[in-house]
């Protein structure tokens, strides 16, 4: 598809009057803020409308390409600031240089694990509202639904060019994999680094698996030889509106660290190819790039930090990577006008700390916990056209809200849908007039379909137990007690009706827009080459799906 420049014009016009006749739906907290702000975020619209017009107007009326990097498991801290380097013992040069060459957003939450954080930047809402509750290791016929309306679907709306290289993670069916979400090419796994990285038999020699493998244990009275996960595909290479192909792994063969290793620099050099191709291109891109680095769990013959972990070493790997990338990004001609945002997708695997690599710092928790060390992680934005360099802001910000943000930035927010809660809120008044202009101040955090914690301004209540009064329970301030050791129930007494009043408003809107299913269907559908061991799998497990 060919969009010239005047039908960006017209897209733009048509997005800001559709916008107008029907807005989004926003949950409740939102809708309280806005009954307080609204006049004023209007005003300041106005001159972001202005800003946004100015800068597609110097780039031939096109909006800014879009460069998406989210990697696995690093909480707040552990990259971007030299310092902190030194503290970790594992060195990002290029990620700092990066980071302080646009903006630091230094209160950014994401969900407590991969595969939620990734529907939420997807859908802009809470993965609890499609379904997506969890991370799911092997064969589960679920996924990412159709009727799903995916950032990347929005900007193919808006006339970009959209790729994804990298982990996917949105489930195993033909409906949810990224060339069937509106990306025109994809490289992925289905799966992720559980199956990729840990169940390998280097893993199980390293002691990081145990009872998978045959090399761990004799399992001489085991019976059923279905019960451990087998026949799992790997990785897939696709075009939109074609079948799936499996590459890197042939019938019978024993997947490995080897292949991990090869498949992760595969896909680094496959976003170098993708970014120089959708550049050379007329319309703007969404590249979106999901690297499996830096998590790993076996060490290499020589380890190369002063850390030695085994994931800190692969996140020195990645840094090199990311300079790479960053640097094709100028060879190219397209960094002035490309906005790039680079962030982790929750904290630490702290399962796997400290051997690992990946330790606490200041925020308390890992990956799978709604404390501030599991939804807390550094997020740099960088667009040297718009925004102010070397610069920082300390607004709340949530994954979720990049999803609404991009579409304004791209002139596509009318396609957006309007028939569903979509919590990311548009920051793009943050991003082009710096800190102080982020339009929440909240944030809702759930573990699995459970809300476990809220969020607003410095204060955090952890949810009550069932029968457990409000006004009971644990309230931290973040600011004081980052590590939420020490909850101020009787300080902070005042703010439990408040924090009530916060869930009934959230819970209303739940009540009028109630979370829709997540897609189901055969696993691996729509693989032209399906191994005959993923063959078996398949027919395994639907073998008792109607039982």
């Amino acid at each position: 598809m060919r969009v010239t420049i005047g039908v960006f014009g017209a897209l733009i016009a048509a997005s800001a009057v559709t916008a107008q006749d029907s807005p989004i739906i926003h949950d409740g907290e939102f809708n309280f803020l806005s009954a307080q702000f609204g006049e004023e975020w209007a005003a300041q619209d106005v001159r972001i409308d202005s800003r946004l017009t100015e800068l597609r107007d110097a780039n031939n009326g096109k909006p800014p390409n879009i460069l998406y990097v989210l990697i696995d498991d690093v909480s707040f801290g552990l990259m971007g600031n030299r310092a902190m380097n030194y503290v970790a013992g594992f060195d990002t040069p290029n990620i700092n240089d990066f980071a302080s060459e646009g903006l630091a957003l230094m209160r950014m939450y994401t969900e407590p694990s991969c595969t939620p954080t990734r529907t939420a930047f997807l859908t802009g809402s809470h993965p609890v509202r499609a379904g997506q509750e969890e991370v799911k290791v092997a064969l589960v016929g679920e996924g990412l639904a159709g009727e799903a309306v995916t950032i990347a679907e929005v900007l193919k709306q808006s006339g970009y060019n959209t790729a994804h290289v990298g982990k996917w993670h949105q489930g195993d069916i033909e409906e949810s994999f990224p060339h069937n979400q509106g990306f025109d090419v994809a490289f992925f796994p289905v799966h992720q680094q559980v199956q990729l990285s840990l169940m390998t038999p280097e893993a199980a020699a390293a002691g990081n698996l145990n009872g998978w493998h045959p090399s761990t244990q004799s399992s001489e009275f085991a019976i059923d030889q279905r019960f451990k996960p087998y026949g799992l595909v790997t990785g897939l290479e696709a075009k939109a509106g074609e079948q799936a192909r499996e590459v890197g792994l042939e019938a019978g063969e024993e997947w490995t660290q080897e292949h991990y290793e090869r498949m992760n620099a595969t896909y680094q050099r496959q976003v170098l190819e993708q970014l120089e191709r959708l550049a050379g291109e007329e319309e703007p891109f969404f590249l979106q790039y999901w690297p499996l680095y830096p998590l790993n769990f076996t060490s290499s013959d020589q380890q190369r930090s002063r850390n030695g972990g085994f994931m800190a070493d692969k996140m020195e790997q990645l840094d090199d990577w990311f300079g790479d990338l960053m640097a094709k990004v100028d060879e190219l001609g397209v960094a002035e006008n490309t906005l790039v945002v680079f962030m982790a997708d929750n904290g630490i695997f702290k399962q796997y700390s400290p051997n690992s690599g990946m330790i606490e710092l200041i925020y308390r928790g890992g990956k799978a916990e709604h404390l501030e060390g599991g939804v807390r992680v550094d997020a740099f934005v960088r667009w040297p056209q718009a925004i102010e360099g070397g610069s920082y802001a300390g607004d709340i910000i949530h994954v979720s809200d990049l999803y609404t943000t991009l579409a304004r930035v791209a002139g596509g927010m009318e396609f957006i849908p309007r028939d569903r809660v979509i919590d990311g809120v548009d920051q793009t008044a943050l991003l082009l007039e710096g800190e102080g202009n982020s339009r929440r101040d909240y944030v809702y955090i759930y573990e699995g379909p459970v809300l476990r914690s809220i969020v607003k301004q410095e204060f955090k209540m952890h949810m009550p137990a069932p029968g457990v009064p409000g006004a009971a329970a644990p309230v931290f301030n973040i600011l004081r007690d980052p590590r939420e050791t020490t909850p101020d129930i009787g300080g902070s007494l005042w703010s439990g009706a408040s924090f009530q009043d916060m869930a009934k408003r959230h819970a209303k809107m739940i009540a009028k827009y109630p979370h829709r299913p997540i897609g189901k269907d055969e696993p691996y559908g729509g693989i032209e080459n399906l191994r005959p061991e993923s063959e078996l799998a398949r027919k395994t497990f639907a073998s008792w799906q109607d039982e």
